[in-house]
């Protein structure tokens, strides 16, 4: 396992961005998938996003053109750059992380490693 901590949510208007980064630490084996995951009260968890560690990138057919995964290796923090915000995006956004690959489309399977949460709010 892997320990992640996001930070960068807030609250913002609507077309405005926003950068959500993921802080990862502890010892991760080759291949790697890492993900963000959205939860809006009352839904399930739902995958935004993943990246993995040959770079390819997966993401939710909602947020395609709008948000952007990347990866600093040397920092080891996971980005998910958020753009064109729209209220619906409004959720609490988790970062996670599993061996393996991501599959498209990405879904909570496999995922064993967890942040606690950041909170995005688009008005």
């Amino acid at each position: 396992h892997v320990q992640l901590v996001e930070s960068g949510g807030g609250s913002v208007q609507a077309a405005g961005s926003l950068r959500l980064s993921c802080a990862a630490s502890g010892h991760t084996n080759l291949p790697y998938c890492m993900g963000w995951f959205q939860r809006v009260p009352g839904k399930e968890r739902e995958g935004v996003a993943g990246l993995d560690s040959d770079g390819t990138t997966t993401y939710a057919d909602f947020v395609k053109g709008r948000f952007t995964v990347s990866k600093d290796n040397e920092k080891n923090i996971l980005y998910l750059q958020m753009d064109n915000l729209k209220p619906e995006d409004s959720a609490m956004y988790y970062c996670a992380a599993k061996s393996g690959y991501c599959y498209s489309p990405i879904r909570e399977t496999g995922f064993d490693s967890w942040g606690q949460g950041t909170q995005v709010t688009v008005s």
